[in-house]
C-alpha cells in the first residue's frame, strides 16, 4: 500500500509549459526518494510515445517500460497548477507523478483513476488550500 504524504505534495504551482511541469513532477519524485533523477528524463520521453493527460483536467506523468531500474520505491506525487498548463491543447491543472515497482504501478494508476474520474473530486483537489484536503481526498482509495 502507497502512503500519500504532506512531503509528497506541491501546492498553487504555475508551468509555462508540460515540460517544466513534468519535470516538476519527476524532481518532486526524486526529492522524495521515490526514483533516481534520470526517472525525470524518461517521464519526458514517456509522454513524447503518448500523452500523459488522461482527461478531467487531470495528467499522470511517469516513466517509460524501460525506466523500471530507476524507481527505488514506489510512490506518487501531487502537483496542484490551479491556472493550469497546456498539454497538448488540454488544459491541466493537477499533475500527479508515478512511480510504480513491479504491478503496483497499475494499482497506483487504478485509484487514481477512481479518484479523478468525479469531476467533483477533482474540483475540490484544485481548489484544497492544504494538503490535509488532498490526503483526505485520496483516503478513500489504496493510495491513501
Amino acid at each position: 500500500m502507497i502512503t500519500l504524504k504532506k512531503d509528497d505534495i506541491v501546492l498553487q504551482q504555475h508551468f509555462s509549459n508540460k515540460k517544466e511541469a513534468i519535470r516538476a513532477a519527476g524532481k518532486q519524485l526524486s526529492n522524495q526518494g521515490y526514483v533516481s533523477a534520470d526517472y525525470i528524463e524518461k517521464m519526458i520521453e514517456r509522454d513524447c510515445l503518448t500523452t500523459t493527460y488522461i482527461g478531467n483536467m487531470v495528467a499522470i506523468p511517469h516513466g517509460t517500460d524501460d525506466s523500471k531500474s530507476l524507481i527505488k520505491q514506489s510512490g506518487i506525487v501531487v502537483l496542484q497548477v490551479p491556472e493550469g498548463v497546456d498539454f497538448d491543447g488540454n488544459q491541466v491543472r493537477l499533475i500527479i507523478g508515478i512511480a510504480g515497482l513491479g504491478d503496483e504501478h497499475l494499482a497506483l494508476l487504478s485509484s487514481i483513476a477512481l479518484v479523478c474520474a468525479e469531476m467533483e473530486n477533482v474540483h475540490q483537489l484544485i481548489a484544497a488550500e492544504s494538503k490535509e484536503e488532498i490526503i483526505d481526498l485520496f483516503k478513500e482509495e489504496v493510495i491513501a
